[in-house]
């Protein structure tokens, strides 16, 4: 063979090699610890871009009544054709009977300047740019508030994919024992030592173990997907989620230590605070209405009529009161509505009181649910694997029935479920409970 076609061989060799290295590792799950998937959903969440949108707008509504402060310019011209006049100056005196020498103009021209400087406006501007700063730390507070609900709900995510792949595990690995059952069985029915009827019953189970193990794919398939798009990774990006997590034993403190922390940490409270601010600071300078305006004024003006006027350097300056007569009586109805959207707000702080109050009851007795049932469960375990185990030496013994054997096999099964599912559970309550509290989006950055 030329050294040409080897060097031609090998580069083919080696492009296949790649082919297949980059193949398997595209198939290679994704390695994910929870504080990683944290970190990309709250990089990645939609909800938390609409926060920073609110933000941004808040931000522009105080600048907006920031620039209420400075002076307002305006500058205004004019160019316009004229028809001819017709004059009749009633002066009681006769020119002699001879033509009018009034000039007829047939155009003219003006320019304006001004500017207004408020000095004083009621503290409407005063109280405009305190309510704008009020709501806008709001939108702020909002926004920590989403972040603590995007932290809790890719947590729930992360703990469902485990409850998935633990369930796709436990069912793949009794499937395989139930199909290799179901082989001894048939050598036992062929050599006559089995009934049939107990083979099918077997065979039965196996079908329906291989119908549980597609809906637990399924369902596997569905919390992969779900927690990609929380992270904003591709769809079929196949994750490997950290179990380690999932064997640490958890305690809380007292109720009323998250009772506590949660008046003092919860942004939802925070927000709802700032805009009962806003709203008083609202009802404040919608009373400056009963109050005149007061500006510092100046100006310049030029006009120039061929044939008639020609006027330049027109400047003034001075100081200029305005009063709205009509305030009086319409701004009334403007401070009800104002005085009516704080009382509002008042009655929406105690109805969250009492919610969070009630949540974090729930949410702790939830935690002490899950802290039984992980006892529970495990003991479960113990006691299910020693029954299959007491009834399959009793069946090698035909002292059971092959219905009974198969009955202690699906309760082992579903034993180790839902242990599974429990260990997920008890990390699903406890941060719901740190959430509650408003102490979840510290705890992660404690860590």
């Amino acid at each position: 063979m030329h050294s040409t076609q080897k060097k031609g061989l090998m580069a083919l060799c080696l492009g296949l090699a790649m082919i297949c290295s980059l193949a398997v590792h595209a198939q290679n799950p994704m390695p994910l610890a929870m504080d990683k998937a944290i970190e990309l959903s709250l990089q990645n969440s939609k909800q938390l871009k609409v926060n920073k949108a609110k933000i941004e707008a808040a931000t522009g509504q105080l600048k907006h009544a920031l620039d209420n402060r400075l002076p307002d310019a305006k500058i205004s011209g004019a160019y316009m054709f004229l028809t001819s006049p017709n004059i009749d100056l009633k002066t009681g005196e006769s020119n002699g009977g001879g033509s009018s020498a009034f000039p007829r103009p047939n155009q003219a021209m003006y320019g304006m300047a001004s500017v207004n400087m408020p000095l004083y406006s009621g503290l409407k501007i005063r109280y405009g740019i305190e309510s704008a700063k009020f709501l806008e730390k709001a939108a702020e507070a909002d926004a920590g508030y989403s972040k603590e609900e995007v932290i809790l709900n890719t947590i729930n995510a992360y703990c469902n994919l485990y409850k998935s792949i633990s369930a796709v595990k436990l069912v793949t690995e009794n499937l395989g024992q139930s199909q290799q059952r179901d082989k001894d069985f048939q050598n036992l029915e062929k050599n006559g030592l089995l009934a049939r009827n107990d083979l099918l019953k077997a065979q039965l189970q196996t079908a329906n173990i291989e119908l549980a193990l597609v809906n637990a794919e399924n369902n596997l398939k569905l919390a992969m997907v779900s927690l990609n798009l929380m992270m904003g990774l591709p769809d079929q990006t196949i994750l490997q989620p950290d179990t380690t997590g999932f064997e640490q034993p958890l305690t809380a403190a007292g109720i009323e230590t998250y009772v506590q922390q949660a008046f003092s940490n919860r942004k939802d409270i925070e927000a709802l605070s700032l805009r009962k601010k806003a709203a008083g600071a609202e009802v404040n300078a919608v009373k400056g209405e009963y109050y005149p305006s007061i500006g510092l004024t100046g100006g310049y003006a030029a006009g120039y009529i061929p044939k008639l006027l020609t006027a330049t350097n027109i400047m003034n300056i001075g100081v200029g009161l305005q009063y709205n007569l009509g305030s009086l009586w319409k701004a009334k109805s403007t401070i009800a509505i104002a005085k009516a959207n704080e009382k509002e707000i008042e009655a929406s702080q105690e109805m969250l009181n009492d919610h969070i109050k009630l949540s974090i009851n729930k949410a702790y007795l939830n935690f002490l649910s899950a802290q039984k049932r992980i006892e529970v469960q495990g003991k479960s375990v113990i006691n299910a694997t020693e029954n299959y185990r007491i009834t399959k030496n009793k069946h090698d013994n035909n002292l059971v029935t092959t219905t009974e054997l198969l009955d202690a096999n699906v309760a082992l099964l579903e034993s180790q479920i839902a242990l599974e599912e429990a260990k997920a559970d008890i990390v699903m309550a406890y941060n719901s409970l740190l959430e509650q509290a408003g102490i979840l989006l510290n705890n992660q950055s404690a860590k």
